[in-house]
């Protein structure tokens, strides 16, 4: 099958050597910082540098995330880092941040910028845009169908990467700020806790009616092992999961590329899947799967397969009826009902006659202190013996090509050339004799000449142009051997040029002026309240969302979420939205040189950090951006294709009633879309109203409504408008409000 990149995760040292191993074309790393997943292992440059090596060796590219958004006071060392990173060779840099992007594209022709699923592209017009900021690859939004992959590939040459397998976000990747208003720790940053997999409860807020609580955001792992074929058109097809272990790395690299060359018994590739980590899997979006299909509400963590049930308790002996086999060794759960699990290391078993044993395939008797329910079911969670099976497979070279040797005799010189597609290498030459009575035979100088192991390499061809009348030891043939493939791979591995372009960017300038208000709303009614307080800039039907844009033609100004925003209104004035996590001065000048007239700042900056950005910006440009900032309204937390409300079989009562999911602290109200995608907004409302006078060159401040009524759109109104005429307003409820992270730096 001609089939495209295999992209492999990789965030400690074993599970990069596992990737290769398995049959990766590519692996995407991770630093110790600037990296979306934080708290992988990741690795240093000095150690990256000896991995592009290894990797390079094997014909195999190296990839390095530094997806996360940068505050301006990050960015010498980010770009002092990149710099350090074209010194190690590597072929690519995935990046979410504009300004990281811009710096790559311009200043290092030899790395590719990779846009990384963190910018959210799911449209043509994002595609074409980042093409002209110098982007060679497009990681694509998860949620983007095959249908809409196989549209754009007849639109454009840009090369796409879409995930095929691994851990799946419930919100629009990039888009989610649940983490960070929740814990303080930023998804943007790398630090996401994962609150998407935590217990909430779907409220009716209309009814008051509470639904049981379930894991109700928890995705489903994605799984595309049945649908390989139709994934050719796609130039790079990527596994989540540089927080896993390396047994995972392999078995589902390795599964994949048993696929890709040619193994068709997927029932069993898939039955193996199942014994290393996973949620319970799902096609995905990308293969058309039902929103309601997608999430797992039962469990967050690994599920393992199910191997039988509890027929029978006595005491603390629990007795298990198998229908996989159970070993000493392995680990298993307990579902004791669709939320509840006891987990258990089988360090010992019995058989019905109470005798210790190693294995079984009947019944097998286990003590469990917990309270285990007859009628249980089982699932094992850790296979010793595949995991031993995979250690073994794991010590395997996927990777080997063909070497061609001359061994050269001049005189009493005899030395060693080895030959690889374009590139050679050689030996010192070292004297040997003839022999007296045993000279070394052909047979034998092939046999110590093919011991490349630990090498990616074999014998394919030896020319010898001596008869057999010399004596050559062994450690001679050894040493040859050794010198020759060292010189081959110093050969090799020679840089490309990793000449620094100078930076260059053009200064954009505007004029500081008192602050306006405009307002984002969700209704009709709200859009005619804002238009009666005479406020001029009003987000209606003039709001092209970040995801699933649909794009119309405006005579208005425009306030984009996304970036095919600004190809598609070239014309028009263009806002650009919070969603664009802007966080430095940096981004902002990119975003006005491409068409912006105003730049809205990430929720997830503060005030300090608003200041910095400002300096460094006039310090680069002679002048001041044109900034806005919402300082009001109950954030996005999260905006996703999946609807938790048609999940609990609430389907279509949305249109007449309110929803929110609640957990043990806050209630978080739902917003629904005419598409049936879902916004679970904050449960406090930001209220920045009282701290608009720290807020230097911010032009405009907005008031985002959402579901407030008329009469406190006119409140909040009213305060802003008295704030901003110099009246010392009180408008900050502890209960209620939030400053969000204003007043202190996200992690």
């Amino acid at each position: 099958m001609n089939m495209s990149e295999l992209l492999a995760p990789a965030g400690n040292y074993d599970a990069f050597i596992a990737a290769i191993n398995a049959g990766a074309n590519a692996v995407y790393i991770g630093l110790n910082s600037f990296s979306a997943r934080a708290y992988a292992n990741n690795f240093t440059i000095d150690e990256i540098k000896n991995l592009v090596e290894y990797a390079h060796l094997r014909n195999v590219k190296v990839f390095v995330t530094m997806n996360t958004i940068i505050f301006q006071d990050e960015l010498p060392l980010a770009y002092s880092t990149i710099d350090e990173l074209a010194k190690a060779n590597i072929d690519a840099i995935i990046i979410q941040d504009l300004a990281l992007l811009d710096y790559v594209a311009k200043c290092y022709p030899s790395i590719e910028a990779h846009a990384s699923t963190q910018m959210g592209i799911d449209d043509l017009e994002g595609i074409t845009s980042l093409e002209k900021l110098g982007v060679k690859r497009v990681v694509l939004a998860r949620e983007v169908p095959i249908e809409k992959i196989k549209y754009f590939k007849t639109k454009t040459t840009m090369p796409l990467e879409a995930f095929i397998h691994g851990a799946l976000c419930v919100s629009y990747s990039g888009n989610c700020l649940i983490s960070g208003l929740i814990g303080m720790r930023s998804g943007n940053r790398g630090r996401c806790v994962g609150s998407c997999r935590k217990l909430y409860n779907l409220v009716n807020l209309t009814t008051n009616e509470v639904f049981p609580k379930n894991y109700l955001l928890s995705m489903k792992d994605l799984n595309t092992t049945y649908n390989v074929q139709d994934l050719s058109i796609i130039d790079s097809l990527k596994i989540e999961g540089r927080m896993k272990e390396p047994y995972y790395v392999y078995s589902v690299v390795n599964s994949y590329r048993k696929i890709i060359d040619g193994d068709t018994n997927i029932k069993e590739i898939n039955a193996n899947l199942t014994k290393t980590f996973n949620r319970t899997f799902t096609k995905g979006y990308l293969f058309g799967e039902a929103p309601a299909n997608i999430t797992n509400t039962k469990k967050p963590n690994n599920y393992g397969y199910y191997i039988g049930k509890v027929t029978n308790r006595k005491g603390s002996m629990v007795e298990i009826k198998l229908t996989e086999v159970l070993n000493q060794g392995d680990q298993i759960r307990f579902d004791l009902n669709d939320i509840d699990e006891v987990s258990l290391p089988i360090v010992k078993m019995y058989d019905k006659n109470n005798k210790l044993i190693n294995s079984s395939n009947t019944y097998a008797y286990v003590e469990c202190k917990e309270r285990i329910n007859i009628g249980s079911s089982v699932y094992k969670t850790k296979d010793k013996d595949f995991l031993s099976s995979l250690e073994q497979s794991m010590k395997n070279e996927y990777w080997s090509y063909p070497v061609n040797m001359y061994l050269n005799l001049e005189g009493n010189e005899l030395s060693l050339t080895v030959y690889y597609d374009e590139y050679f290498g050689s030996s010192d030459k070292v004297l040997i004799e003839k022999a007296n009575n045993n000279p070394t035979t052909i047979e034998s100088i092939k046999k110590q000449l093919s011991k490349l192991g630990n090498t990616p390499y074999y014998l394919d061809s030896l020319n010898i142009n001596f008869n057999e009348e010399w004596f050559i030891p062994v450690s001679i043939l050894n040493n040859l051997r050794r010198q020759a493939i060292e010189d081959l791979n110093k050969n090799r591995l020679k840089i490309s040029d990793t000449n620094k372009t100078p930076y260059t960017f053009t200064k954009q300038i505007f004029p500081t002026i008192n602050p306006i208000i405009t307002a984002s709303v969700k209704t009709k009614e709200q859009y005619e309240v804002c238009k009666s307080l005479g406020i001029k800039h009003i987000y209606y039907e003039n709001i092209i969302p970040r995801n699933n844009a649909e794009y119309k033609n405006l005579d208005s100004e425009v306030l984009i979420g996304g970036i095919g925003g600004l190809e598609y209104y070239q014309n028009n004035d263009v806002i650009t939205d919070y969603s664009f996590n802007v966080v430095n001065a940096e981004s902002v000048n990119i975003l006005h040189s491409l068409g912006a007239k105003r730049v809205t700042l990430s929720h997830e900056i503060n005030k300090q950090q608003i200041k910095n950005l400002v300096t460094e910006y006039y310090h680069k440009n002679g002048g001041y951006p044109n900034l806005e900032m919402i300082i009001y309204g109950r954030q996005e937390m999260l905006h996703t294709k999946y609807c938790p409300i048609k999940k609990m079989g609430e389907c279509g009562k949305c249109k007449s009633n309110q929803y929110a999911v609640k957990d043990d602290f806050e209630t978080f109200p739902i917003l629904t879309d005419n598409d049936c995608s879902t916004t679970i907004l904050n449960g406090k409302i930001l209220n920045l109203i009282e701290e608009i006078s720290l807020l230097d060159h911010i032009n405009y401040f907005r008031l985002a409504f959402t579901i407030e009524s008329s009469d406190e759109i006119i409140q909040v109104f009213n305060n802003l408008q008295s704030k901003l005429n110099g009246i010392n307003v009180k408008c900050f409820n502890s209960k209620t409000d939030t400053r969000g992270h204003f007043n202190k730096e996200i992690l």
